[in-house]
């Protein structure tokens, strides 16, 4: 089943503001109170500083996946994984695929060390509204992030029981959220119209020329308003490229005009340190207690959002074959995105927590935050440089171009926080790295130091032990990689055992390229007593193996599978051995009755 794009108009866009719009729309809680707490709130800083937050969020949201990237997918879905995908079919076997196989691997990476980092800065710029409460203003920080951490563990707590239910009340949650910094923004503009000529790009440019090089290091906080903008093009597949693309006009009005409005009062109230809450309690203070408390459900629901993100990319990631396999669970019956991956999750949280005591304040989080944002913008743009220049779409290469030229442009100037706590960028990303290229690598190694059989060579053996008719009554399943090539275990199962059944089925599972469909074929006749069959699967698609066996009357009595015992004196083949015996195996991971299970242990060196 494929996402269901007819979406009635606004509950479409309703729904994408409470799933993809959720870490963008609260950027403006901590952008311009970061990027103000290293640059002087003078006249011509904050005109400038509001006109490169307008044409950041022009070129590198709308212009980046609003238009060129989200004209991309395969079946409705967005990503990383995606553009490889379409890249792979267009290039032939070589460095150039290598070298996208790498970048992509990078970009996935990326994204999930951007998960660890995003609920922790969202929480705690929330959290430290509480401040600003009369009579709350002595609170020792310390509690502060106590509250954040609560917060944070109560999120990962529920994530097993899935966002389905809640679902319903992300979106309208959101328009309140988005309504509020509208009207604040317009408020804010009120009190000082002038601010509206920081929509020329003139100021921003004049900004940068008149502070040379640190003028060019600013653009590293400067990126942190369009942080999570790549969620337009990951999330496409959950909602549709329509109701996504709708909602963003919404939210880019709400987003500049609150920018707009607190660049306003800055200039009315230089001495600030916190702008969005700032503005709001000094607007309407009776509100500012329900204004915090929509606050803190918005980072929330941007956590959540991220959470059910990373959890979609991990997916990916396993049914590709460039992760190990974890034990996943589906929390809904019906909407495909609904995942969980308990081992991901506890990860994640352990790891928010170690960032939110490590950091603090979320203005030093701000240090740690936009080099793996950055990064991902830019693989993304050269990706689609190399892809439209192989389409008919030839006049937008020049587009891709210029959007990874400012990708580059603000990835460089974000090289300047890796001393200051970006590094942390770069070790979270470093797991998930090392994990997909030791796993990928690994997995390659072993299929050759295995040495599997040809299907014609087993069959010679295979027929002269049938023939004795010493078979076991019912049907046995060899789950194999593909049919036509024999892996050891089941040679070591048939020929040197003679575990022989009266039918014996060899089941294989092969993921297409596509995101989604589902066709299954059983294959009779290859020997006497043996037959194929095989599931041809989409790489988002969730498969009941057991339904489909029924489907196709296979009764089976025993299923038998592979277990690699390795034997290496090589570091990275040992890592990759404790990965193997740490995660699911492959009948683990699809679910299949343990009653009936087999596992046959194999030993290679390697």
């Amino acid at each position: 089943m494929q996402p269901q794009y007819r979406e009635p108009f606004w509950g479409g866009i309703i729904k994408a503001m409470g799933l993809v719009f959720g870490d963008i729309g609260t950027s403006p809680i901590y952008t311009l109170s970061v990027i103000f707490a290293i640059t002087k709130p003078t006249h011509d800083n904050i005109y400038g500083i509001v006109s490169l937050v307008f044409w950041t969020l022009v070129v590198l949201v709308q212009l980046e996946y609003a238009t060129l990237a989200m004209s991309l997918s395969r079946k409705g879905e967005g990503g990383t994984i995606v553009l490889k995908e379409i890249l792979s079919r267009m290039l032939q076997p070589g460095r150039r695929l290598a070298f996208i196989g790498v970048l992509s691997f990078v970009g996935v990476a990326l994204l999930l060390g951007d998960g660890v980092i995003t609920p922790a800065i969202s929480i705690l710029s929330a959290v430290e509204g509480i401040v600003l409460i009369p009579g709350l203003e002595g609170m020792p920080h310390g509690f502060l992030i106590l509250i954040a951490a609560v917060i944070a563990l109560g999120l990962f707590i529920f994530q097993f029981k899935g966002t389905d239910r809640v679902a319903g009340a992300f979106g309208p949650i959101m328009v309140i959220w988005f309504a509020s910094l509208t009207v604040s923004g317009v408020v804010g503009i009120s009190s000082h119209p002038g601010v509206l000529k920081a929509l020329s790009p003139h100021y921003g440019l004049s900004f940068m020329l008149h502070h040379g090089l640190a003028g060019f290091f600013v653009l590293s906080e400067v990126i942190l308003c369009a942080t999570g903008g790549e969620a337009l093009y990951a999330d496409m597949g959950h909602l549709g490229r329509r109701p996504i693309r709708h909602a963003w006009y919404f939210v880019f009005v709400a987003l500049v005009i609150n920018y707009l409005g607190q660049g306003a009062f800055l200039i009315n109230h230089p001495e600030s340190t916190s702008m969005l809450f700032g503005m709001v309690k000094w607007q309407a203070p009776l509100l500012y207690i329900p204004f915090l408390v929509l606050t803190i459900l918005a980072t929330v629901i941007a956590s959540q959002a991220l959470i059910s993100g990373v959890f979609s990319i991990v997916y990916q990631g396993i049914t590709t074959r460039i992760l190990p396999l974890l034990k996943v669970d589906y929390t809904s019956s019906h909407l495909k995105s609904q995942i969980y991956i308990g081992s991901v999750n506890w990860l994640l949280l352990a790891l928010v927590l170690m960032i939110m005591l490590i950091f603090q304040k979320s203005e030093n989080l701000a240090a740690a935050y936009g080099l793996a944002v950055t990064g991902t913008m830019t693989i993304t743009g050269v990706m689609m440089v190399m892809i439209f220049s192989r389409t008919t779409k030839k006049w937008k290469v020049p587009l891709a171009a210029f959007v990874t030229l400012i990708d580059g442009v603000f990835l460089v100037s974000n090289l300047y926080k890796l001393p200051h706590g970006g590094y942390w960028s770069l070790i979270l990303a470093s797991v998930p790295l090392v994990t997909i290229l030791v796993w990928t690598r690994g997995q390659r190694a072993l299929y050759h130091a295995l040495r599997p059989l040809e299907l014609d060579v087993f069959s010679l053996s295979y027929e002269q032990i049938y023939a004795k008719n010493r078979n076991i009554p019912g049907t046995g399943l060899f789950f194999v990689k593909e049919y036509s090539v024999i892996p050891p275990y089941v040679v070591h199962c048939i020929i040197r055992s003679n575990i022989i059944y009266e039918r014996n089925v060899f089941i294989s599972i092969m993921r297409t390229d596509e995101p989604y469909g589902l066709d299954s074929a059983l294959k009779t006749g290859l020997a006497t007593g043996l037959d194929a069959f095989e599931i041809q699967a989409g790489y988002m698609e969730h498969i009941s193996i057991e339904a489909l066996l029924q489907q196709h009357g296979i009764k089976e009595k025993v299923i038998f599978y592979g277990i690699e015992d390795i034997a290496t004196s090589n570091l990275v083949w040992k890592f990759f051995s404790v990965i193997k015996r740490l995660t699911p195996n492959f009948v683990q991971f699809n679910k299949l009755p343990a009653a009936k299970l087999q596992g046959v242990v194999t030993r290679v060196e390697m």
